[in-house]
């Protein structure tokens, strides 16, 4: 058999990296040995354990070894990273490194380069002559670019839990089902808020369209009046719904308070059309055409809207961004230096956000799909909170939990 010695270091017992990793190794028919183990006696102290793995050939070892390193295992070898060339562009070699969204450290000329961004299911290109390493998706590739190859050299550090006090987030670390009581963790999200607006962190907010037809529209306009949405990221649909409720009173005809509304399908495209006479949602609100809703709001207290359509949009409105590469870059861009999300109502928006966003953003995702919030929030270890109910309601005791304070002018 093949062995090899990994070690581990820091909180790996109360944050689940020592279990994850022998199970790993069992999952994959391989053996283990613990030769070495020094466990911390206090909350604040770090352990360290130094494991000998054998699989039947070398290639399943360096096939388990790869993934042990994505827990956070270490090899004892301190060998650089190997790379090999772009053979075109939008084309990695084979054999290429596929990162996780974990913060990562490439070894070259006896030293550890940090890849940033942290973007899972990327490659790594090392730039030698800036001593550099970026994580790049295959429209980021040139032809000749040094793509780091095989898992040599690489070291993963995961998320662990904090041991200087309890944290919601990593306190929670699951699920909340529908028929869970919620109104402590919706404070508690609250409380996080606040203290992420007093530190200057950037909140973002990814809302689907049922935000517009439940109702729950008038909560977030709270959240937004009070200072607590930084970016807004939502779809195309969601966009014409906001202005065809701000324009016509219904969202695709319908209204919450209404048991029948006049207009039908007709105001949704209306709504379309008077944005694109205007020259866009930002004109719109200058003129004074636009004068109430989320995207009125959020022109007006400057948050960052980012729109993006699908192939089945009308339209779209200018603004919305159709080119999906393009769209992709826009929402990494605007993603990086957010320090809290919360995922509303969205499947769709939610998955792909999620999966931008590095592993210390904390993450709140909310949708009576379960499926759904487990999905969107797997990516993102004792960082995220799932809630499983209604949007409306969530919101609503969310903005009473704030209240009206600290409003922006």
């Amino acid at each position: 058999m093949d062995s090899e010695t990994i070690e581990l270091r820091g909180h790996i017992i109360d944050s689940l990296i020592l279990p994850k990793v022998l199970d790993q190794i069992l999952t994959h028919g391989a053996n283990f040995k613990i030769t070495e183990i020094n466990i911390g006696k206090k909350r604040a102290d770090q352990s360290f354990a130094r494991i000998e793995v054998s699989a039947e050939t070398g290639e399943a070892l360096d096939e388990l070894i790869l993934r042990l390193r994505q827990q956070g295992a270490e090899v004892m070898e301190r060998a650089n990273a190997q790379v090999a060339v772009a053979p075109a562009d939008g084309v990695f070699p084979r054999d290429f490194y596929v990162t996780t969204n974990q913060q990562t450290f490439v070894r070259f000329d006896g030293k550890e380069i940090e890849v940033r961004p942290a973007i899972i299911n990327s490659a790594i290109a090392l730039d030698r002559k800036n001593s550099t390493a970026r994580a790049v998706k295959f429209f980021d590739v040139n032809q000749g670019d040094e793509i780091v190859v095989g898992h040599q050299g690489v070291r993963v550090v995961p998320v662990q839990r904090a041991a200087t006090h309890t944290d919601l987030f990593q306190f929670i670390n699951t699920t909340v089902d529908a028929d869970e009581p919620k109104s402590a963790i919706i404070r508690g999200i609250g409380d996080e808020l606040r203290r992420a607006r007093a530190a200057e962190g950037k909140i973002a907010i990814v809302v689907g369209p049922a935000i517009v037809r439940t109702g729950a529209d008038r909560h977030l306009l709270r959240l937004i009046e009070a200072g607590y949405v930084d970016r807004l990221f939502a779809g195309h649909l969601f966009a014409a719904y906001d202005v065809e409720r701000a324009l016509f009173g219904t969202s695709l005809g319908m209204n919450p308070d209404l048991a029948f509304a006049r207009g039908g399908h007709e105001n949704y495209l209306r709504a379309i059309n008077t944005i694109r006479e205007a020259g866009g949602i930002a004109e719109a609100v200058q003129q004074k055409i636009l004068t109430g809703g989320i995207l009125h709001a959020g022109v007006h207290h400057e948050v960052d809207i980012v729109l993006t359509g699908g192939i089945r949009d009308e339209g779209p409105m200018p603004g919305v961004t159709t080119d999906m590469i393009e769209a992709q870059k826009t929402m990494r861009t605007k993603l990086a230096d957010v320090t809290h999300v919360i995922l509303l109502a969205t499947v769709r928006h939610s998955l792909a956000v999620a999966s931008m966003l590095a592993t210390d953003v904390k993450t709140v995702c909310v949708d009576i799909d379960p499926p759904a919030v487990e999905r969107a929030i797997e990516h993102q270890p004792l960082q995220s909170i799932g809630l499983v109910t209604d949007v409306e309601p969530f919101l609503r005791e969310l903005a009473d939990c704030l209240g009206e304070s600290g409003a922006r002018g």
